[in-house]
């Protein structure tokens, strides 16, 4: 399947300095539960960045990022580097918030939309409703994310560790390879990975179970605390030039983003309300 918007963003992301520095300034790039090898990640965003700073007009290598797939290697390496600026799926985002005076810079727009739904996939007349599920396999590649399921995908309904057995996987398309062959019972899709369905050859139909309401697509991420309005202006500014720049657009294209736009931190506040109430 196409990689998702989170490593789009990833592979653009570079921390803010005005100026090239002989220690460039590292930025932690979180990707819970991908498939992508580091090597390849912090390969392409070594390329990427080289647009990036172009267009905000840094010096060429000004910039620098740490790539991971891993919730704790994140936890560990933005209390170690404390970056500027991050990528960081909303679960993390929402978790380390008020530990790294986190707000939101841009997000991707895929499709003409900056949100998602997500959704609990099973074979068609199997099931009609997520109860039905108590007890049995949920797969998915976002199961990385336990609380961020529980707290925002099912709006605190229902705490996935002890309503299914969760089988992780980092592939979005061997989990539902397994569905199809009946060993699992559901699997938990994002948009990119719901809307790739029709490319595969199931078996067996599949049909949603469970759609969630819509959920803001996370981007960028700045420490507040660290960086100033101009400097998160700036980078932010950056960034929406990508996709409208000659190579940028090329790259744009090829992983399906149609721009990065500049967010208000408001359209956050139901999914930080949501986490607070959360158990």
């Amino acid at each position: 399947m196409r990689k998702t918007y989170l490593i789009i963003i990833a592979s653009l992301l570079a921390p803010f300095t005005a100026n090239a520095a002989p220690n460039p300034e590292m930025i932690v790039v979180c990707y819970p539960g991908g498939s992508v090898n580091a090597k390849d990640a912090n390969e392409a965003m070594s390329s990427m960045l080289r647009v990036v700073e172009r267009i905000g007009q840094w010096q060429e290598n000004s910039f620098n990022s740490l790539f991971t797939t891993k919730s704790d290697e994140c936890r560990k390496q933005m209390a170690e580097k404390n970056p500027k600026f991050a990528i960081a799926s909303l679960g993390l985002y929402l978790e380390l918030r008020p530990r790294h005076n986190l707000v939101p810079v841009v997000q991707p727009k895929i499709k003409g939309r900056t949100s998602e739904r997500y959704r609990v996939m099973a074979q068609k007349d199997k099931c009609k409703s997520l109860d039905e599920l108590k007890g049995k396999t949920l797969g998915g590649t976002v199961l990385e994310e336990q609380s961020f399921i529980g707290k925002i995908i099912f709006a605190g309904k229902y705490d996935p560790a002890s309503f299914f057995v969760l089988k992780t996987s980092n592939q979005a398309i061997r989990a539902l390879r397994s569905l199809d062959k009946g060993e699992l019972d559901a699997v938990i899709l994002n948009e990119q990975q719901f809307g790739g369905l029709t490319s595969l050859h199931m078996e067996t139909p599949l049909e949603a179970v469970f759609t969630s309401e819509e959920i803001p697509l996370m981007g960028v991420v700045a420490n507040s605390a660290t960086t100033t309005t101009e400097e998160r202006a700036r980078f932010g500014k950056a960034l929406e030039g990508m996709c409208t720049d000659t190579e940028g657009k090329k790259l744009c294209e090829l992983f399906g983003v149609e721009s990065f736009v500049t967010v208000d931190a408001a359209v956050f506040e139901p999914m930080v309300k949501l986490w607070a109430e959360g158990k």
